[in-house]
């Protein structure tokens, strides 16, 4: 449990104590809502100033140039930015909470495979013939790590995470709960009416501070590698297809589906359930809203779209007023239709 006085955090964030006891403590982060005795919570969106007057939390993080309307109960803990310092009072929570080094005696490690210094390894982890370990690495229970997996420093891997043999993962990845990286391709050659597998022979290579959400699950490629560059954040269950490359800085909501040898620029935004055919291209900068569908390349940089097939945001919209209107519409043209063969056949 995380306790610190007022004045650590203080000192931590390098801001200054107004009111309450600088060494009250604190012990839980919370909403500013939702307050209660040894929280410390944050102001930074002016909807909710209106909760720090009656907040129970113990201390609330807020901006120098923060002025109360009204007492205040709670201590304040004045910042540069408070929605930064937040930020990085989670961080640090999250790593003080976090294992510290050590290998679980139920753990099974190859005794070939090379483990870094300062290394977590959970219970019933199984590292795997040749795999090499980064420092700083934490791997939490029941994870696998497969034959000549390349893991360099500082990577996180959350519980159940499996890592198929040959995978290189850069530094300071985060893989969370269940992701699969590394899995076979989906490639099947018809065959005199069934479909016979075709081997797949290549790997994933994950740069960078790469996150990959729960249950993800990123497919080796049929030769060569599938790609995801550095600082690419993908969410919760999402597919990645075989031979896909994702450019730097790419974000993707849950459920995209992006299908085999599909390159992706930089810097791209995928909402939720975003699908895009396979041996795509997709251009930097591209934004698809939630559940667009994309048939074929897209080459504009920085182009913003929705729909399936994906049309412009505003010709979206006003396509989507139509198609409200469609049935009284085709009720009209029916009327005009019949009116006019009536008045043909009255010559």
């Amino acid at each position: 449990m995380l306790k610190f006085t007022l004045s650590k955090i203080a000192e931590i964030l390098g801001g200054t104590i107004e009111g309450g006891n600088p060494e009250a403590s604190v012990h839980t982060l919370c909403k500013i809502e939702e307050g209660h005795e040894g929280g410390l919570t944050f102001l930074a969106n002016p909807k909710y100033t209106h909760y720090i007057y009656d907040t129970k939390a113990t201390a609330v993080i807020v901006n120098a140039d923060f002025k109360p309307e009204h007492p205040v109960q709670a201590a304040l803990i004045r910042v540069g930015n408070s929605y930064e310092a937040f930020a990085r009072l989670l961080a640090f929570y999250n790593e003080y909470t976090t294992p510290k080094p050590g290998i679980s005696e139920l753990a099974y490690i190859a005794p070939d495979a090379k483990i870094g210094k300062d290394v977590y390894i959970g219970e019933f982890a199984v590292i795997a013939s040749g795999a090499e370990i980064g420092d700083g690495c934490k791997i939490y229970p029941q994870c696998y790590i497969g034959s000549q997996v390349k893991m360099k420093e500082n990577c996180l891997l959350y519980p159940g995470v499996k890592v198929y043999p040959h995978t290189q993962i850069g530094k300071a990845c985060i893989l969370q709960a269940g992701a699969v990286i590394g899995a076979d391709g989906f490639g099947f050659a018809p065959n005199n009416g069934s479909y016979e597998k075709i081997p797949q022979i290549g790997n994933v290579i994950l740069e960078d501070n790469v996150e990959i959400g729960a249950n993800t699950c990123v497919d080796k490629a049929t030769m060569g590698s599938t790609v995801i560059k550095e600082g690419v954040k993908l969410d919760n269950l999402i597919q990645i297809g075989h031979n896909v490359v994702i450019g730097k800085n790419t974000v993707m909501a849950s459920q995209v589906g992006i299908a085999g040898s599909t390159k992706v620029g930089e810097n791209c935004m995928f909402g939720g359930q975003v699908g895009v055919a396979g041996h795509s291209t997709i251009a930097n900068g591209v934004m698809l809203a939630a559940q667009t569908g994309v048939p074929g390349s897209i080459r504009k940089e920085n182009t913003v779209l929705i729909g399936a097939p994906p049309l412009d945001p505003a010709i979206f919209r006003r396509s989507c007023v139509h198609f409200k209107n469609l049935d009284s519409i085709v009720d009209r043209l029916a009327q005009v239709e019949k009116e006019l063969a009536e008045l043909k056949s009255s010559r």
